[in-house]
């Protein structure tokens, strides 16, 4: 049963931003499997399953670039293959995790500003949400580059990037938080002077996100509507914020 959480009766609405695969959608191989085919078809060498599992969630291109020995020269034709092969099978083969479309329709429900950080392409993102049904919840979808071999020039982390540009979509909301399953949302939340909830579901190593400092590890949904109702009820009452 989800908690009710308090909305004040303010222009200011709080925020929750969240991540996506490994957050909120469960890609069940779609994703790993895509790397593999896509190194495979390559002629590259396939790493082992734990490898593959930690490559969800960080950009890709710099996920293949720490691979022993990928040639930087096939990044390109490697994402590529990866992005082809995601887009035809590896979609419908996530799902939603348990009871996340109930937390995000009780978030909505009481005012909540929802937003979508991921370094997942952009086009991409929208079109999970869409094919999930999790779409209407969300009032900004912030993403990666469509080309996912290109280079940052701004120094930032691309998880920072994203956060700040989701923040942006939401016109700064001055109560928000974060939600995530790996070290670089905790990290990237932290650089934008938000707190991180992080979720044990996901694909983070044992102790990662204690590890940087997340706010609470939370092992259902149900536990994150009920630690998001204390946050953001302790708010109100201290005026954190």
């Amino acid at each position: 049963m989800m908690m009710n959480l308090p909305v004040d009766s303010t222009d200011t609405k709080p925020a929750v931003l969240f991540d996506l695969d490994g957050t909120l959608i469960d890609p069940a191989g779609g994703i790993t499997q895509g790397i593999a085919y896509a190194l495979r078809s390559m002629g590259l060498a396939v790493p082992e399953e734990a490898v593959l599992s930690n490559m969800v969630g960080p950009k890709l291109s710099e996920s293949l670039l720490a691979l022993p020995g990928f040639p930087p020269e096939q990044l390109a034709a490697v994402v590529a293959k990866y992005r082809g092969w995601y887009s035809e099978r590896g979609i419908a083969m996530g799902k939603p995790y348990p009871g996340i479309p109930e937390l995000l329709k009780k978030l909505q429900e009481q005012g909540f500003l929802i937003a979508l950080a991921t370094q997942k392409p952009l086009s991409l993102a929208h079109v999970l949400l869409q094919t999930h049904g999790l779409a209407h919840y969300f009032q900004t979808v912030s993403g990666a580059e469509e080309n996912e071999a290109l280079s940052d020039d701004d120094g930032m982390p691309p998880k920072q990037r994203i956060i700040a540009l989701a923040l942006a979509g939401l016109s700064q909301p001055q109560r928000a938080v974060m939600v995530g399953d790996r070290a670089h949302d905790v990290l990237g939340a932290r650089a934008n002077d938000l707190d991180c909830f992080g979720v044990s579901w996901g694909f983070s190593a044992a102790g990662e996100l204690d590890t940087v400092g997340a706010l609470r590890v939370v092992s259902s949904a149900e536990e994150l509507a009920t630690g998001l109702h204390e946050y953001f009820a302790a708010e109100v009452v201290h005026g954190a914020l």
